[in-house]
């Protein structure tokens, strides 16, 4: 595709990313110690690019949610088995057998067809971790001030991957020859 054609696309992802940043003061959730009431856009970023990474489907964006969901349970198992290892081992020994301890079942879910998308597991707790820092949340009540709008990010993230992809489908089928804009399909899935 000539660079002519192709430019539209990337204007299209910057609308998107730009219409994100203009819409996330209107999506008003969590406190301010995470930078609250609006949509916290790094998280929706994120999750948007584990869209791609997980392939492009909807099937995948499912197990993206339910990914980050069991990454933010996992992340709070730490917290709580940190809590309760650092007394008589020291933080220092109680983190690192918290960690080892609570990554094991996540590697096992590899094994069960819903939740094997284990990138999604690691960013969901990743992103828990740093709200978390953020927030100083350490009651489960103040966990899931920090999980929902969490989860709101990642599933904005992922609604904008689908229409990023599905903007590509439509503007290469209608701009290219069929043949040409199979191949490209192809190369991009």
């Amino acid at each position: 595709m000539p660079f002519s054609k192709f430019i539209v696309f990337p204007i299209f992802v910057a609308l998107q990313a730009a219409s994100m940043m203009l819409i996330a003061k209107f999506i008003a959730i969590g406190p301010e110690s995470i930078s609250g009431p609006a949509l916290i856009t790094w998280i929706s970023f994120q999750s948007w690019a584990m869209y791609f990474l997980g392939g492009c489907t909807l099937k995948m964006a499912g197990k993206t949610i339910i990914g980050y969901a069991c990454g933010i349970i996992a992340a709070v198992a730490i917290f709580k088995l940190f809590g309760v290892l650092a007394g008589p081992l020291g933080e220092y020994w109680g983190l690192a057998l918290a960690v080892f301890i609570v990554v094991i079942p996540v590697m096992c879910a590899e094994k069960v067809e819903i939740l094997n998308f284990i990138p999604a597991w690691f960013m969901g707790a990743a992103v828990f971790f740093a709200l978390q820092f953020m927030s100083g949340a350490d009651t489960m009540a103040e966990y899931a001030e920090i999980a929902i709008p969490e989860m709101i990010a990642c599933v904005v993230g992922l609604a904008f991957g689908y229409c990023t992809v599905s903007f590509r489908k439509w503007y290469e089928k209608k701009v290219m020859p069929q043949t040409e804009a199979t191949e490209q399909v192809k190369k991009s899935a």
